[in-house]
């Protein structure tokens, strides 16, 4: 005697060897012994053998219709036999009946299961819903394979060139053009960013960086919505100064400018004033909501996204030829020890006089210039001649100042590498396409304009982030305990050491049209300057107040977010400096052991970190002549091969210049996607939403 048994979801068959009351032993055609329950047997058999009754029923349950089963079945629960002689015959015979088991059992969405071998049609309207379902997927599917198709003979369908982005950073895996994807990754044995590219997906290289940039940071766009810009105070005392800024030509948001008063008395008071957008908008305002939404201004080559409106930019920047709102920090200093005496806050119109631009007058602004009032440069303006003794002046504190903090830091400042600039010819501010010609400068770190305008700002951040902590008021705070490797710079809300600049604290606070934290310091400040002692009741934000928190913690990745997309695209216009000046070979300075063998070097003359292949146990400083390998203008990625050592290897003193910020360099690499083309196969066929 055999029998056919229902286990864990499968049909088995094979030959009863002993049974009793609730159970059967059973022997299949493998040999192995089974004990299964009674109430598991579904049909018991002399004839045919085992395997030649599942066979025969499987060919029955192919040509078993569904639709005309659905119909004869009874509308009460019934076995599979009744309905194989409702379908078959009164007679249906051994093979109908199990092939009619094996029907019903593989459409659930025409009769649903009522117990072992017992089954219960589905209502008309659930039936209905259900093959619409998998017409659908049916569809989809059919989908999915004819885009797969087209990625894998190179051809990207408009759908998924629309989703490019989504697919590869934040993907739904259960959408079609996802899984058309991992298809044609799978079948064309190709990772799927280069499988886009070969299909055209990337019509343009730095288009993917700026699309990508925008769909993980802006994904509603960069416009403003329409706002009305808030008016300053009309009622702000005029400054008594003639203040002047220094930026360079491409800024817009001037921030910050300088005054000088009573130079030759023995007294000089140094005014620093910054621009004040928080006299006129306030916390949870709509122009607010922008800035808090925003955070900070994008820079890039050539191009910005800017944190406020220009509308409101332009009320409140520190233009030349008018009297600008200001939150001023007056410093008064002995002019012959250059000891700070004393300092003093105010809110009021603080004229501008002009704006100075350092990328035009570094070459003019000298130390020797400063120092040497004989020294003339041909083609001086002539507002910069008469701001010279000031400058003077202003440079000399700004070195006093400088030499202060090394001493607290416990070493000088490094300033072994200069700052790179890029322009884009006949850019003029536009968004960049990608094709422009690039230009790239450098300046020299801690030149005499750009140390004056550093100096004032950590004169202006230090004192108004301890006048706060003096008063209670909660601020924003950089801190960094100590210059030991690892240690690094952290924002909070307590006013703490910052080692690094060798201050006892450092509130960001001087560039509130650019940083939405200096925003918030400066609401901080201003009730500090209007209530003094009592301004821990009146400043917007209270100690361990959360939206200080929350601001730091958003803040923080939207900084990082910013400053990672800024230093990507100032390595894809270097590389595309490369291309375009058909530069094949370079000098560059070995910082670092890389993986595999490599090393990682920094170009002397241009802003670009790389790993070198060709040589080995080069030292810390080495300087190289290096050949350059093919760039890839997605990932950001060069490599290049030693051509030979530049320096004498027993003297230290023709070494590169490095420094300890060099251990931290990131190098370009493979793009991090999240797209997973080894993803389990029934993770890969689960049903896709309906499109």
């Amino acid at each position: 005697m055999h029998a056919l048994f229902e286990e864990s979801g499968k049909f088995l068959a094979g030959r009863i060897l002993s049974e009793a009351d609730t159970s059967a032993q059973i022997e299949l055609d493998s040999g192995k012994r089974v004990k299964v329950k009674s109430a598991h047997i579904l049909l018991k058999f002399e004839k045919p053998a085992p395997a030649e009754l599942v066979a025969q029923a499987q060919a029955v349950a192919q040509t078993i219709e569904l639709d005309l089963a659905w119909e004869f079945a009874s509308e009460d629960e019934f076995g599979f036999a009744d309905l194989a002689r409702d379908y078959f015959s009164d007679h249906a015979t051994l093979a109908q009946q199990a092939g009619a088991l094996f029907a019903l059992y593989e459409a659930p969405h025409y009769f649903r299961r009522a117990g072992k071998g017992r089954f219960k049609k589905a209502p008309a309207e659930i039936l209905q819903q259900a093959l619409a379902a998998i017409e659908k997927k049916k569809r989809v599917l059919a989908q999915i394979a004819e885009w797969a198709q087209s990625l894998a003979q190179g051809d990207c369908p408009q759908p998924i060139r629309e989703q490019l982005y989504k697919i590869l950073f934040r993907p739904d895996k259960n959408a079609p053009e996802y899984k058309a994807v991992v298809e044609a990754s799978r079948a064309t044995h190709t990772a799927p960013l280069p499988l886009l590219q070969k299909a055209g997906a990337i019509d343009s290289s730095y288009q993917f960086h700026w699309k990508r940039f925008l769909f993980d940071n802006f994904p509603k766009g960069t416009d403003f919505p329409p706002l009305a810009a808030p008016q300053p105070p009309a009622d702000l005392p005029l400054a008594p100064v003639q203040a002047y800024s220094i930026d360079d030509s491409a800024t817009t948001e001037i921030d910050d400018a300088l005054s000088l008063q009573g130079l030759g008395s023995g007294t000089v008071v140094l005014g620093i004033h910054i621009a004040a957008p928080g006299l006129a908008m306030a916390p949870g305002d709509a122009l607010d909501q922008l800035g808090r939404q925003r955070l900070s201004t994008v820079y890039m080559p050539g191009y910005k996204i800017t944190m406020l409106p220009d509308e409101v930019v332009q009320i409140y920047t520190l233009d030349a030829g008018r009297a600008n709102p200001a939150v001023s920090l007056y410093v008064t200093i002995d002019e012959a020890t250059l000891a700070v005496t004393g300092t003093e806050t105010k809110l009021e119109r603080v004229p501008v006089s002009v704006n100075l631009r350092h990328d035009q007058l570094d070459h003019i602004v000298t130390e020797e210039w400063l120092v040497d009032p004989s020294i003339h440069t041909e083609n001086t303006p002539q507002p910069l001649l008469e701001l010279r003794e000031q400058l003077s002046f202003l440079h000399r504190f700004a070195k006093s100042l400088k030499a202060q903090r090394e001493v607290v830091r416990g070493k000088p400042e490094a300033f072994n590498r200069p700052d790179y600039s890029f322009r884009l010819v006949g850019n003029d501010g536009a968004e960049p396409d990608g094709t422009e010609q690039v230009q790239i400068g450098t300046r020299k770190r801690g030149a005499p304009l750009d140390l004056i305008v550093a100096e004032a700002a950590i004169v202006a951040n230090s004192t108004w982030g301890s006048w706060m902590a003096d008063l209670g008021v909660p601020g924003i705070y950089r801190s960094q305990a100590s210059l030991a490797p690892g240690v690094k710079v952290r924002m909070g809300t307590k006013a703490l050491p910052h080692a690094g600049i060798g201050v006892k604290s450092y509130a960001w606070a001087t560039s509130p049209l650019r940083r939405y934290t200096d925003l918030v310091n400066q609401w901080q400040i201003i009730a500090c300057a209007r209530h003094g002692k009592t301004a821990a009741l009146a400043a917007p934000f209270k100690p361990k107040d959360a939206d200080l928190f929350s601001i730091i913690s958003s803040f923080d990745a939207a900084y990082s977010a910013y400053n990672g997309y800024q230093a990507g695209m100032e390595r894809f216009w270097t590389l595309q400096y490369l291309a375009q000046n058909r530069i094949t070979e370079l000098t560059a300075t070995v910082f670092k052991e890389g993986p595999g063998g490599s090393f990682l070097v920094r170009a002397d003359e241009l802003p670009l970190v790389f790993p070198v292949l060709g040589a080995q146990h080069l030292p810390r400083g080495a300087r190289l002549r290096v050949r350059l390998g093919e760039i890839d203008d997605i990932t950001l990625d060069l490599h290049g091969t030693v051509l030979e050592r530049l320096d004498d290897p027993a003297d230290a003193s023709d070494d590169g210049p490095v420094d300890d910020a060099d251990d931290e360099e990131a190098v370009a690499g493979p793009i991090a996607i999240a797209v997973d083309v080894s993803e389990s196969d029934a993770a890969a066929s689960a049903d896709p939403p309906a499109p």
